[in-house]
Formats: C-alpha cells, sequence, structure tokens
C-alpha cells in the first residue's frame, strides 16, 4: 500500500520539479555602452553587461551583418565587460553584444559607431588662381585636405580669426571663405585650419598661407606740361598721371595722333615725356593713355602752345573789412594780359620783396603772405608804416633772362583818421583766397595768364569780411 503511494506520486513530483525550472528561467537583457565616434587608428572599449545572470557569461561583439569581433568572459557576474575594438576603416557601422549563460542567451542594443579620419595635407585653393582680383569681383577660397572625416574648418586673415558674425566683409559656408565685390580690404594673407573633435579629443592641419591681392581699377589720367631752357633752345616737360589704381601701368604720349614714348610705370602713377617745344608756337595736341590688363583710358588733349609773357600788367587792391568796419587787410592782385607761364615779383616803395616769406629773413615789409603763385599779395596788418607804393612785375618762368613787364604803382595805405583801430589777421593758409586758373593743365588751350586784357591802370575794390 505505501510503495503503490509512493508510485502515485512521482509523476507529480517530475511536474512540480519542472514547473520549478521553468518559473526560475529568466531571460538575458544585456546593455551595451561605448563610443559612437572614434579616430581612425584609436583602440576603443565597448562594454556589456547582462544584470542579474549566473556566471559564467559569455560577450560576444558582433558589428552589422553578424561578424565576431571580439569574445570576453565574466566569471563574477553583474560585470561591465570590455570589449576592445582596434578602430580601421572598415570599422564604421551598428554594433551590438551576445550574452550567453548555461541556460538563456541575449541580444543587446545597438551602437553605430563613426569612424574619424584626422585631416591631412591641408591647402587652401582660390577661384581664380591665382588669388589676383580687381576690386568688384568675386574670389573663392577653398579649404581642401588630403584626407579627412567629420571636419570642421577655420579661417584666418592677417593672423585673426574670421567669423561671418564679426567680419562682414567675408561669407563662410562649409569649407568655402567667399569674398562678394572685393575692396582692398579684402588683401592680405589668409590661410585655414580643419580640424575634428572626438570627446574632448580635438586633432588639425593647418594650411600654408595665401596672400589675395586686389588691384584697382586705374582712372582716366591727366596730363599736363611745363618748358624749360636747354642751352639756346627750350624743352617740354609732359607728365601724364592718374589719381588711383594699381601698379603696375603703362602710359604713353602721342602729339596729334603721332605716339612720342611709352613708359610702364612700377612705382608711382606717373609717368614724364620730353618733347620739343618753342615759345609762341603751337607744337601739337598732346593726349595721355594708360593701359593695363583690364583697361585702356585716354586723358583730355591739352595743346602744347607757350604763350610769352606781354601786354598790359596791372595791380589791383581789394580792402577787407571787418564787420565793425576797422579795415582787416588788404589784397592785392597782379593781372598780366598774356602769358601761359608767368613769374611775378612784388615791390614795396622801390624795394622787391622776397619770393619766399619767412620768418628768418627781414623785409621792409614784416606782414604780409603770397597766395595763387604770387599772384597774389596779402598785407595782413595793414599800419601807417606799412603804407606806400606797390608794383608788380612779370616776366616768363622758364626764361630768367628774359625781359619784364612792369606794373604801375599802386598806393595802398591806412587812414588813422577813419580807422582808430587796426585788426589784424593771419594768413597761413593760401587756400583761403581764390585759385588761379590753371594755364598747364588738360582741358584745351593753353591760355593766358588772364582771361581778359589788361592795361596800367589800378583798381580798388573794397569788401567786408
Amino acid at each position: 500500500m505505501k510503495n503503490l503511494q509512493t508510485l502515485n506520486l512521482l509523476p507529480i513530483l517530475a511536474l512540480a520539479s519542472l514547473c520549478f525550472k521553468t518559473s526560475g528561467s529568466v531571460s538575458l537583457l544585456p546593455v551595451l555602452s561605448g563610443p559612437d565616434m572614434a579616430y581612425l587608428g584609436s583602440r576603443v572599449a565597448f562594454r556589456c553587461i547582462a544584470p542579474d545572470s549566473s556566471p559564467p557569461v559569455t560577450y560576444k561583439l558582433i558589428k552589422d551583418g553578424g561578424v565576431p569581433i571580439t569574445t570576453a568572459i565574466d566569471f563574477e557576474g553583474d560585470q561591465h565587460v570590455p570589449l576592445f575594438l582596434k578602430v580601421a576603416a572598415t570599422s564604421e557601422g551598428s554594433y551590438h553584444c551576445n550574452a550567453t549563460t548555461r541556460e538563456n542567451t541575449g541580444i543587446s542594443n545597438i551602437i553605430k559607431l563613426s569612424v574619424v579620419t584626422p585631416p591631412s595635407n591641408t591647402r587652401v585653393i582660390s577661384e581664380p588662381f591665382p588669388p589676383v582680383a580687381y576690386e568688384g569681383s568675386r574670389i573663392v577660397l577653398s579649404c581642401n585636405v588630403r584626407k579627412g572625416s567629420h571636419l570642421s574648418y577655420s579661417w584666418f586673415f592677417n593672423k585673426k580669426g574670421v567669423t561671418s558674425s564679426t567680419s562682414p566683409l567675408f561669407h563662410l559656408t562649409g569649407n568655402k571663405l567667399v569674398m562678394e565685390n572685393v575692396t582692398p580690404e579684402h588683401a592680405g594673407h589668409y590661410y585655414c585650419q580643419a580640424w575634428s573633435m572626438v570627446k574632448d579629443i580635438r586633432r588639425f592641419s593647418i594650411s600654408t598661407e595665401v596672400q589675395v591681392t586686389v588691384k584697382v581699377y586705374v582712372s582716366k589720367p591727366k596730363i599736363s606740361f611745363f618748358i624749360f631752357k636747354e642751352g639756346a633752345g627750350y624743352r617740354g616737360n609732359v607728365t601724364c598721371w592718374s589719381t588711383r589704381g594699381s601698379l603696375p601701368v603703362n602710359f604713353s604720349l602721342s602729339v596729334d595722333g603721332r605716339e612720342e614714348g611709352s613708359f610702364t610705370a612700377t612705382e608711382s602713377l606717373t609717368a614724364s615725356f620730353l618733347v620739343a617745344m618753342v615759345p609762341g608756337l603751337d607744337m601739337g595736341v598732346a593726349r595721355c593713355q594708360v593701359k593695363t590688363e583690364a583697361q585702356e583710358l585716354i586723358s583730355e588733349p591739352v595743346t602744347l602752345e607757350v604763350v610769352p609773357v606781354g601786354g598790359g600788367v596791372k595791380v589791383e587792391v581789394e580792402y577787407l573789412y571787418r564787420a565793425d568796419s576797422n579795415l582787416a587787410a588788404a589784397r592785392l592782385s597782379c593781372h598780366v594780359s598774356r602769358g601761359t607761364f608767368p613769374y611775378i615779383s612784388w615791390s614795396f616803395n622801390n624795394t622787391v620783396l622776397p619770393t619766399h616769406v619767412d620768418s628768418h629773413i627781414q623785409s621792409v615789409l614784416p606782414h604780409f603772405a603770397y597766395s595763387n603763385q604770387r599772384q597774389t599779395l596779402v598785407l595782413t596788418n595793414l599800419s601807417p608804416e606799412e603804407s606806400g607804393y606797390f608794383r608788380c612785375r612779370v616776366r616768363d618762368s622758364y626764361d630768367d633772362s628774359g625781359p619784364w613787364v612792369e606794373s604801375a604803382a599802386v598806393l595802398v595805405y591806412q587812414d588813422n583818421a577813419s580807422n582808430e583801430t587796426q585788426g589784424q589777421i593771419a594768413m597761413t593758409n593760401s587756400d583761403a583766397l581764390p585759385p588761379p586758373a590753371p594755364t598747364s593743365q588738360s582741358g584745351g588751350k593753353q591760355g593766358d595768364a588772364s582771361s581778359t586784357d589788361c592795361d596800367d591802370q589800378s583798381q580798388t575794390i573794397e569788401t567786408t569780411v
């Protein structure tokens, strides 16, 4: 009877044992941690753990496609087991780990690894090449590397960092530095830095410097000339110049359509040419031409004619009064009927005044100033002692031995009865007086020093200042 009861319990015990084993089985849920970026050639560690698993636990690092990478065993349980990987170019992809115990197997989460190639052999490429352009053009600099991935770029202009926010002259896009409508301010030295960052490790490569040149368009040339004595004859010196432009430029001179000379200027925007010249004769119409690889411009014409000084000479006097009716100064102007290059000299009470105002030179007239190449004489402190007779005389500036043409004497005085106090002004800036009309600049035929004929009569004008 007892044996029969024992036999009847065996199936129940077997079922209970099966149920115990089934209920005691726990699925493995491994967790994989590790980098999502790594430098090419570096050694990185993934770590895998299967919590609450019975040791030993075998971990395998698996790359996408089922490719096994490495295996490690946890003999203690609940340990983050390192799985090492030597990063190669083919290492980029997705990874997971398999955890296996005696009873169970589990698959972890997936980590996607990007392989970062550090930059090398960085250089700046320009468009156009070489980086030389005229103002208003477009220049693009590219920061290129022989190899590298996951790159960022930094630019430097004359050794200072460039950003779009702080440098409105530039536009940064990708690996390019774009300069629209360049100006001379864009000219200088540029270099770039290509770099990548993995965690707190920065790898970079720096280019060599590239010089950017911005050329300025040359301005329309101007022309002028003067004459000088050479032996028994005369020569003319014609000057061509531009006020702006980038060197080198080529200047040439033509007279009546015939080229007289050509010169490539490399140091300044000017060139001079010698031509035959005879006073009183029309030697032809001259023009300057300037050429660059982008431009060809011609000056206004100028007639190469020198009119000798001649005709009448007169002095015009203008008294300048203050608002309180006190005399401030007197302005004397010398007018000659004709003459392209007049040389003017003044005298006071038959004594010639020095041609240059110098505080160290003693003069019979202490307070005076010149303007307009001595065409105007300003008496800056007219007193009874400095009242007297003034004359101007004129000759050709290119002939020191030439004859003088002299004006009549003009009395300039200060009346004490009508002016109890004497005003004083300091004439130090010739720009305060109107400039004379040019006599040797471009714009037409060379004219006389005065636009109207005059005789030896004097004229007096009173003006309130």
